[in-house]
């Protein structure tokens, strides 16, 4: 796809945008239905299309992993319908209105919630995201330019398909959501090169797709490089409920941006935390351990850890333990190699608690729960279409409000600045 077609194609969803913007929300729950609808009567040639890229997947050697995240099956696309039905579901944050106060010289002044214009998603592998994230910015007012990766080309363009379909059913600019059916890393330059029509970037996907997009774009970007979560052990912790909680965050979906990938533990309860922690997570899933000196004689087959295991997402059943000698000492090894993704402490102090809470201030902080509730939906907030870690102008998991700002608006009666 060419410069120029890129241009227009950005041009048209600024145009829809502004239809968007005024779609009521009545009829953005119609929308959605029919969407919801249309994605499950379709579901047959959805996968048909799917298959196409399963088998280009298998032959290209991509990994078991990637493979199971591209498959759709009849249960996936229910799955994708229930999550736009979902959506439908929430709160419609466009027209808010908040803080109308009255100022001394008779005016009325207060904030109104508006959608952001035209997002422009960049995201790999899983199809599911074409749909959901297509629903998040119908419900929020905004058009989407959707760019998805090539191993999913043939399952988001039958999603397109009827994501246009229906749209167009119901007499809206189809523009409101577009599909790039080019996968070259050319048309990701060029996107990121409407600045005058595209108002936010969000990038989904690996480091490196990030780090490139953060890189190259002239809009503004929704960062979020990596989940280097951290769960702390304090010296106050229950046992139990650190044991299921590290054994959760780590090995129910290792893949995860939301998964631990470093234990620290309180010097004062390693010798009873730690035999136990070696033990869970052996018979969970045999994670493999990076420990401290003061750590890995407790772990069969450790390896000694490095600094460079500390700043480490595995995304594997692979995690780093150290022992620290203080509150303190955890509040400053968190502090130096956080992501801004998710820290948890475990400890019943409460005291402990408030002050890590206020001490860290990574996007979503989190006490005696597992990292794996850092998820929009667990959050709730329906289905998420990223997470930031950059604290402008949304921070941790977005949902529908994150895809709006606010304008304020004045209501007089005729008034004049002296």
């Amino acid at each position: 796809m060419t410069e120029f077609n890129i241009a227009s194609m950005a041009s048209h969803a600024k145009t829809a945008s502004r239809v968007a913007a005024q779609l009521s929300a009545q009829q953005k729950n119609a929308l959605l239905n029919a969407i919801a609808d249309a994605i499950e009567a379709n579901s047959d040639f959805i996968i048909a299309e799917n298959a196409k890229d399963i088998t280009a997947g298998a032959e290209k050697g991509l990994t078991q992993a990637m493979l199971d995240r591209l498959l759709l099956t009849p249960q996936a696309v229910k799955d994708i319908s229930a999550a736009i039905r979902e959506i439908n579901g929430l709160k419609d944050p466009v027209g808010d209105v908040s803080n109308l106060a009255l100022r001394p010289n008779g005016l009325q002044v207060g904030k109104m919630r508006i959608p952001l214009g035209v997002i422009a998603m960049i995201y790999e592998a899983r199809p599911n995201v074409t749909a959901e994230a297509a629903a998040l910015c119908i419900k929020s007012g905004n058009a989407v330019i959707l760019r998805g990766g090539s191993e999913a080309i043939h399952s988001n363009l039958a999603i397109a398909q009827c994501l246009h379909q229906t749209i167009a059913e119901l007499g809206i600019d189809k523009n409101i959501v577009s599909v790039i059916p080019d996968t070259s890393r050319t048309v990701i330059e060029q996107l990121l090169k409407q600045k005058e029509t595209i108002d936010l970037v969000i990038p989904r996907g690996g480091e490196g797709l990030i780090r490139y997009v953060t890189e190259n774009s002239q809009i503004p970007v929704i960062q979020h490089y990596k989940g280097v979560c951290h769960l702390y052990i304090d010296k106050h912790a229950d046992l139990d409920k650190a044991i299921n909680i590290l054994v959760n965050g780590k090995t129910q979906k290792p893949s995860a941006c939301n998964a631990f990938e470093t234990v620290l533990v309180h010097g004062d309860i390693s010798a009873q935390f730690l035999p136990l922690a070696a033990k869970a997570l052996a018979d969970a899933a045999k994670v493999s351990v990076h420990a401290c000196k003061h750590s890995i004689g407790y772990f069969p087959n450790a390896e000694l850890a490095t600094q460079d295991d500390y700043h480490a997402e595995y995304l594997a059943q692979e995690i780093a333990v150290k022992v620290v000698s203080s509150f303190d000492n955890a509040i400053a090894h968190i502090n130096e190699f956080t992501s801004d993704h998710t820290e948890v402490i475990v400890s019943q102090d409460i005291s402990r608690c408030q002050a890590f809470v206020k001490q860290i201030n990574s996007s979503v902080v989190m006490v005696n729960a597992s990292s794996r509730f850092s998820d929009g939906n667990q959050l709730g907030l329906g289905s998420e279409i990223g997470i930031s870690t950059s604290k402008l102008h949304a921070y941790g998991p977005m949902g529908l409000e994150a895809l709006t700002t606010e304008k304020f608006i004045v209501f007089g009666d005729g008034q004049i600045r002296e």
